[in-house]
């Protein structure tokens, strides 16, 4: 089986590049491994449609991104399939989701889109020219780390961390406030 954990999201715009740096920091602090199966990281950046040849390759897919859910505040981390989405969920939070969505649905359509999960987090500020993370975002990463682990336990995934780099040193410092 092909695993792919891929992080969506535009840099330039605060929380909505929570997807990115999340898959970036799991790269840097995990080796992730299985004896049969593949498994790959991947920032998206906000390719969406872009990103179906790749897609298509893998067999299961983490997707990490931005969600937008009504009545719930910002950080809340969601963790579901793409086929159970919860009914709060309403894919249009960012600049990308419904793009992402519609990628996703389309593949399924022609019978390519993998297995899908989304880990996602309720964006705190979507701001223009902004590279970095809002308090409650950076508190809800502990959370999406410990689901996105939980899930590879279940596929029978060994994981190592080989460091431990806060999520913060991975964004260049020159565009933090």
């Amino acid at each position: 089986m092909k695993i792919l954990l891929l992080g969506i999201g535009n840099v330039l715009y605060a929380d909505e590049g929570v997807g990115v740096h999340f898959v970036n920091y799991m790269a840097e602090n995990y080796r992730f491994s299985h004896p049969e199966h593949q498994i790959d990281t991947l920032d998206g950046g906000t390719l969406a449609q872009g990103l179906t040849p790749i897609l298509s390759q893998y067999d299961h897919l983490i997707l990490v991104d931005t969600v937008n859910a009504t009545d719930v505040d910002a950080g809340e981390v969601y963790y579901f399939n793409f086929d159970n989405a919860p009914p709060e969920i309403d894919w249009q939070g960012s600049a990308h989701e419904v793009e992402m969505l519609q990628t996703l649905i389309m593949m399924e359509m022609v019978g390519d889109r993998p297995e899908t999960w989304v880990l996602g987090v309720v964006p705190t500020v979507l701001e223009p020219m902004y590279l970095g993370l809002t308090e409650k975002i950076s508190q809800a990463i502990p959370l999406m780390e410990k689901t996105l682990l939980k899930h590879m336990d279940s596929l029978n995934v060994d994981y190592q961390r080989v460091a431990n780099t806060p999520i913060e040193a991975l964004i260049p410092d020159s565009f933090k406030r």
